[in-house]
């Protein structure tokens, strides 16, 4: 049975969805201050957020934490669709740290303090882009190799 994703994927996989998956087991069962810091965080950047119940949020996001870590660590998803959901994750915890003041220096993308640690989430789009741009050059790579080599110096075919 061929497994949809290249071998050098499962590196990238393995620890991204365990990372995420263990960060979504931790706020499993968040109490009532835990899921108020979650929410007022993430609702202070993205006002749709601000009508949900922080205790629905932050198990709502525990879900998709741990949904997301399990889709990058079952070796039958294919890569394309795993990148696809760490990219948005990892997009959404990019934009939380480019839009909540204080997160970043003036006039610069450099962390303050405070936004070091959001600011290393950032590794997460960047793992999810490369699953989504590793899974198209490999197709194009596998199309190229069936042609075989075309220049007649080489080949000597004409």
């Amino acid at each position: 049975m061929k497994l949809p994703l290249s071998t050098r994927d499962l590196p990238l996989r393995i620890v991204t969805g365990a990372f995420v998956l263990n960060s979504g087991l931790e706020k499993r069962g968040a109490d009532e201050e835990a899921a108020q810091g979650l929410h007022g965080m993430a609702a202070g950047t993205y006002p749709f957020l601000k009508d949900m119940e922080p205790a629905t949020f932050a198990r709502l996001l525990s879900t998709a934490e741990i949904t997301l870590g399990t889709v990058l660590l079952l070796p039958v998803v294919p890569s394309r669709i795993a990148g696809a959901g760490l990219t948005a994750f990892g997009a959404g915890l990019f934009g939380l740290y480019l839009r909540t003041p204080g997160m970043r220096r003036p006039n610069s993308l450099r962390p303050t303090e405070q936004g070091l640690p959001l600011s290393k989430d950032a590794w997460l789009l960047g793992a999810g882009l490369s699953l989504l741009l590793g899974s198209d050059t490999d197709r194009g790579a596998t199309r190229r190799r069936g042609r075989g080599l075309r220049c007649p110096s080489i080949t000597g075919r004409g």
